[in-house]
C-alpha cells in the first residue's frame, strides 16, 4: 500500500494557547491556568493520551471485526506521570515526556479471554499512536 500523509497548521494565539486546523477541523491546544493557559481545552500531553484512545478504539473494532466477534463498545482510560522539572527548565536530569503510560481497556463483548489477550496483542501492536509513542520516530524540527 501507498504511504499516507497527514499534516495539521498551527498558530498561535497566545504563549500558552494554539489554533491547529486538521483537514476541516479547527483543533484548540491550551494550558491549565496553574501552567499559564486560559483552560479552554485540553493540552498538548493530554491529547497525545487522547489520540491514543482514539487510535486504540478505531483498531480495536477494526481487529474485533477481523477475528470475528462483535464489539459492541469499548471504554478506555489512559493515564501517565511526567515530571515537569525539564519542561520548566529547572533540570535535565528526566525525560521531558511521560515516564510511562498506563491503558486500560474495558470491552464490551462476549468473547472468552484467550480471544481479548489475541485482540489486545493485535490492537496495541498494529496502533500507529501506540507505535508511535514506543518506538522511536525520527523528528526534524527546522527554522524556516
Amino acid at each position: 500500500m501507498a504511504d499516507l500523509r497527514f499534516s495539521i497548521n498551527a498558530h498561535s494565539e497566545t504563549p500558552a494557547r494554539t489554533m491547529v486546523k486538521a483537514r476541516n477541523f479547527q483543533i484548540i491546544v491550551d494550558e491549565p491556568e496553574a501552567l499559564g493557559g486560559t483552560d479552554q481545552a485540553a493540552n498538548p500531553v493530554e491529547y497525545v493520551l487522547a489520540a491514543f484512545a482514539g487510535c486504540l478504539n478505531v483498531m480495536g473494532h477494526i481487529i474485533a471485526k477481523e477475528m470475528n466477534f462483535e464489539l459492541r463498545g469499548l471504554e478506555i482510560n489512559i493515564e501517565g506521570n511526567l515530571n515537569p522539572a525539564r519542561l520548566f527548565g529547572k533540570s535535565d536530569v528526566e525525560r521531558a515526556g511521560y515516564k510511562e503510560i498506563v491503558i486500560e481497556l474495558k470491552p464490551d463483548c462476549d468473547a472468552d479471554q484467550a480471544t481479548l489477550d489475541k485482540w489486545v496483542h493485535a490492537v496495541e501492536s498494529r496502533c500507529p499512536v501506540s507505535d508511535n509513542l514506543q518506538q522511536a520516530t525520527p523528528v526534524k524540527v527546522v527554522v524556516a
